[in-house]
């Protein structure tokens, strides 16, 4: 008879969800923490979100990763490279990030090139500690030099493409999927496209609004649901027909 296997601790199997040798960072949610290898966002690794719409979703995702990032690195800086708009600053404020370490680079004409190349330098700059790159265009081939550069110099990075992206080969050990939904229990559902490990049976659902904002929604749908209850009549009006009829029938009996 065969002699039997025996697995070793650093050994993965592809039926289960793969450690990381790598620095995990807290994505601020646990159920998104609990899908993801080694408990959170890859430190060291290219991170490939796809979204429809650039700009909506991406600071509610990874705004309380890189706000503890923030808090844990006070003299380092995120660079933004290629962003859609420039960043708010309140509504990054409630998000508890600090707008003055945030260092935005833009192309005077969106060129791709220009900003892959400032997405590198940033990569390889000992005072940022996270990169956030929008790069719809990019190919896999500049796509596996940024996942080479961000394992070399440990950096956290973020790569945002549009939805068609998902067709494509793709370096990077994690891609997502978001999709904008209007739900009470979240905004936001998250698919998980590739990981190290079995594939997700069902997507994610969070709710990445700020916490006040979703005290503040809260607040507002139990003000409604009692405003429609002092105005909602005790019996619907036809059974308040209903109802005097019986009683007149019953005067008259």
């Amino acid at each position: 008879m065969p002699a039997e296997l025996s697995w070793g601790p650093g050994v993965w199997r592809a039926g289960e969800l793969g450690g990381s040798r790598l620095q995990a960072l807290d994505t601020g949610d646990a159920a998104l923490n609990a899908v993801l290898p080694g408990g959170g966002w890859p430190q060291g690794a290219l991170v490939e979100v796809l979204q429809p719409q650039a700009g909506q979703h991406e600071w509610g995702l990874v705004g309380p990763a890189l706000a503890g990032l923030q808090a844990a690195l006070p003299g380092q800086l995120l660079v933004l490279t290629g962003a859609p708009c420039q960043p708010f600053g309140p509504a990054l404020g409630a998000r508890q990030l600090d707008m003055s370490r945030l260092l935005c680079v833009q192309s005077a004409q969106g060129d791709g090139p220009a900003l892959l190349w400032a997405t590198r330098e940033a990569l390889q700059c000992a005072d940022v500690a996270a990169v956030l790159a929008w790069l719809p265009d990019v190919r896999s081939a500049h796509l596996r030099r940024l996942q080479i550069a961000a394992h070399a110099h440990n950096k956290l990075l973020f790569v945002f493409r549009t939805p068609r992206a998902q067709q494509e080969s793709s370096p990077a050990p994690l891609r997502l999927l978001l999709e904008a939904v209007n739900q009470e229990g979240g905004n936001l559902r998250v698919h998980v496209l590739k990981r190290r490990g079995p594939p997700l049976s069902a997507p994610l659902l969070l709710d990445t609004r700020p916490a006040r904002l979703t005290a503040l929604l809260a607040a507002s749908r139990e003000r409604a649901r009692l405003k429609r209850e002092e105005t909602t009549p005790l019996f619907p009006q036809a059974n308040v027909h209903a109802l005097l009829d019986r009683i007149a029938h019953l005067d008259h009996h």
